[in-house]
């Protein structure tokens, strides 16, 4: 077991080992255990009773944080139709033949994939690299679509995809550490509320298991579930 730093040990003593916060009281902390000379990403941790091999308890889906997550989100569009739609929306790379050979080859130094419905033919065969990645482009997320620039639109102002692990946990970044602590409690109240809209009607048992935030290099804080599973998407 790794050694925890001096500095570690000391946040981990304002946060009660064990204890259930409320979503105010969760945030206040993460303010307080930012402690770092740089910006740390806030994280969800979101633990369901879903089993992620049934298709339909595959939780996968977009939700736009308010605030945006405080970073520059970088957007590659494989297309062979809209290249100048999407350069004049703000894409940061435009391309096909090009782009799936650097991809081929293993290149994945991007962000978000937005493609072309015609696009996927190719594009879909590269699955290997991009799948481990989360890259691959899907229309269920909105990043397969003809409409590029509504989709870039919206990735850049803070459109975040996120799907279930094999252990049936969500993780997603809701922020950075420099946020308010209520755009930061706006953010999650908008991830959870997404969240809950979408149990699957066939997982049994207890849906919410544990929610936890934190900052990168912080401890992990404990949610109420109660009080995060009583937000529904607005």
């Amino acid at each position: 077991m790794r050694k925890r730093s001096k500095r570690f040990r000391a946040l981990e003593s304002i946060v009660e080992r064990g204890k259930e916060y409320s979503i105010q009281d969760a945030f206040r902390l993460i303010k307080e255990t930012a402690k770092t000379k740089f910006v740390e990403t806030v994280d969800v941790a979101v633990n369901l009773g879903v089993d992620p091999k049934h298709a339909d308890q595959a939780i996968r889906g977009t939700v736009m944080m308010p605030h945006g997550v405080g970073k520059t989100v970088r957007v590659l569009v494989i297309t062979k139709s809209k290249a100048k739609e999407a350069q004049d929306a703000g894409a940061d790379m435009v391309g096909f033949d090009d782009y799936l050979q650097k991809i081929k080859d293993g290149w994945t130094d991007v962000d978000v994939i937005v493609a072309t419905p015609e696009s996927m033919v190719e594009l879909g065969k590269l699955g290997k690299v991009l799948g481990p990645k989360g890259l691959m482009p899907n229309p269920k997320s909105g990043t397969v679509t003809t409409d590029v620039a509504k989709a870039i639109s919206e990735v850049k102002a803070g459109r975040v995809e996120f799907r279930v692990d094999k252990q049936g946990t969500v993780h997603v970044g809701i922020g950075k550490s420099s946020f308010e602590q209520s755009q930061l409690v706006d953010n999650f109240r908008s991830f959870m509320s997404i969240i809950v809209r979408m149990k699957p009607a066939s997982a049994k048992g207890i849906y919410l298991k544990s929610v936890y935030v934190s900052t990168s290099m912080g401890p992990g804080i404990k949610v109420n579930t109660s009080e995060a599973g009583s937000l529904s998407a607005h």
